[in-house]
């Protein structure tokens, strides 16, 4: 009897946290620290990352020294040549040598310390492309987050809408009934009440689509219940800054990484170049080997031939070398790179500043539009104000007899467009708002966590 309790009590409990874990809803934050650990392009990009750290490292080891050790055996069958005394010889042998060698640039037009600057500044840019991918992801989160919460709010007041037509269509069916209204009037409500039913659907259904794009732009598992907590945004504080273009591109030029991002680019390819032109110089190598031996007449010899092991010690040799390459001709393959890295490096430096070009313009129209925005949502919110006492006066005078349905309809229909004007012209200055905060910060984590 026992027994069956304890897993009674078990399968209760981890039932009731499967509910929990079922019924939990997403914050912001939640929402965008499950995307970067798990999103496919950003985790893409981390292992081109990985791959520009793996070519600078590659390019550091090119610049040590090689060494080779090696050994062969060989079996003669045929003409040969002995070499103990150098004589031909057609009896069958045995040969083993071993040799160990090893060889070093000391001068090559400096192509390899360009090599490694080259990569050190493209894994650089691969870290700061990195952030870009991370922030370009976080703000289409952002963007979708705060739709989401235009559409719950499109819902609530779609509900609210509908609340108030079903209360005046009860007040109105008991007046029917007793003989104070008449049947057209009740009607007209029964009308009313309909299409704001048919608005409150769609509300639901564009918030359910709202939820649903998020939902997969988490690119979250099947199966996984999702929805978002609800801010209280009357509670979000609206600040009455002012921004300047000129003080918040000074700002943005200096932390943003998509100008980094081809800055150090630019870097690279200057380092590139450089590197191209050293192909031009000439090569200087040097380089050592050392070398030992050891062979045998298998058959039909009467030569004294010493063992292995004195072989191998008398037979060693070392030697050194010095190689000197002078380029003089290569098909105009050499010029032609560095045309080709010239040209690279003059098209990244234009695009960066382009790309300055573009953030000032992005920037000019962010703080316009943001300061623009205050005064919209300025009227928006007294416009609401004022609409909701005229309705709350409607009101009166419709269950009063004084207003007809269509005048109060009207009312009903204004007070909802303020509603949702009011509501839009907020969410629509906060995420302006975190947009210039990104500009002057470089990164979202710093805009949403502070």
């Amino acid at each position: 009897m026992m027994k069956h309790i304890w897993i009674l009590t078990l399968v209760l409990f981890f039932h009731s946290r499967g509910i929990q874990a079922q019924e939990k809803k997403w914050t912001l934050e939640d929402c965008i620290t499950y995307a970067i650990a798990n999103n496919i392009s950003l985790q893409r990009q981390k292992l081109q990352t990985e791959a520009a750290q793996t070519n600078l490292a590659k390019s550091k080891m090119d610049i040590l020294p090689s060494l080779n050790l090696g050994s062969d055996a060989n079996f003669g069958f045929g003409r040969s040549v002995n070499p103990v005394d150098n004589t031909i010889t057609f009896e069958q042998n045995f040969s083993n040598s071993y040799y160990l060698s090893s060889s070093f640039n000391l001068f090559n037009g400096f192509v390899n310390l360009n090599t490694v600057a080259a990569n050190k500044f493209m894994l650089k840019a691969g870290l700061e492309t990195e952030k870009i991918v991370r922030n370009r992801l976080i703000a289409d989160i952002l963007g979708q987050y705060y739709q989401v919460l235009y559409a719950r709010g499109l819902e609530d007041a779609s509900k609210m809408q509908l609340d108030l037509s079903e209360k005046q269509l009860f007040r109105i069916s008991k007046m029917v009934e007793t003989g104070k209204e008449a049947l057209s009037k009740q009607y007209e409500i029964e009308s009313r009440v309909s299409a704001d039913r048919l608005s409150y659907t769609v509300a639901q259904n564009t918030s359910s689509q709202a939820i649903t794009t998020l939902k997969q732009m988490l690119q979250l598992q099947p199966g996984i219940y999702f929805d978002i907590l609800m801010p209280d945004l009357k509670n979000i504080l609206i600040t009455d800054y002012t921004y300047n273009t000129d003080s918040i591109y000074s700002l943005a030029a200096q932390v943003l990484p998509r100008l980094k991002a081809i800055d150090f680019e630019l870097q690279a390819t200057k380092k590139q170049f450089a590197a191209s032109k050293g192909y031009i110089a000439p090569r200087l190598r040097a380089g050592g080997s050392i070398f030992t031996g050891y062979y045998n007449v298998l058959s039909g010899t009467n030569l004294e031939q010493d063992s292995y092991q004195t072989q191998l010690k008398n037979n060693n040799s070392q030697s050194l070398y010095l190689n000197l390459e002078i380029p003089l001709f290569n098909n105009f393959a050499t010029g032609k790179n560095i045309k080709l890295a010239r040209i690279k490096k003059d098209d990244t430096a234009l695009r960066l500043e382009l790309e300055k070009n573009n953030l000032y313009t992005e920037i000019e129209n962010a703080c316009l539009n943001y300061n623009r925005g205050k005064s919209e949502y300025g009227a928006a919110v007294a416009n609401f104000d004022y609409n909701k006492k005229s309705f709350s006066a409607v009101e009166k005078k419709f269950e009063s007899g004084l207003v007809d349905v269509t005048d109060y309809s009207a009312a009903k229909t204004t007070l909802f467009t303020a509603e949702t004007e009011a509501l839009r012209t907020r969410l629509q200055l906060l995420v302006r708002k975190l947009a210039i905060r990104l500009y002057s910060t470089g990164e979202y984590e710093n805009v949403i966590l502070n």
